[in-house]
């Protein structure tokens, strides 16, 4: 039984670093969206414009 204790304590602690690297992760695409934006400024806004007629015809 005192062996399933640590065992579990490294789950939480893998599931601590999974989360941290999806953070970081998350945090570079947000990052290169907004640099590609101000990089590609008409695709963006037609990518935009794209979004927004997607969620205008999306039925509930």
């Amino acid at each position: 039984m005192p062996e399933s204790e640590p065992e579990h304590e490294e789950e939480t602690a893998t599931d601590a670093e999974r989360r941290r690297r999806r953070a970081q992760f998350l945090r570079e695409l947000n990052e290169a969206k907004a640099l590609r934006d101000r990089v590609q400024p008409r695709r963006a806004r037609a990518a935009r414009m794209r979004q927004q007629m997607r969620m205008r015809t999306f039925r509930w």
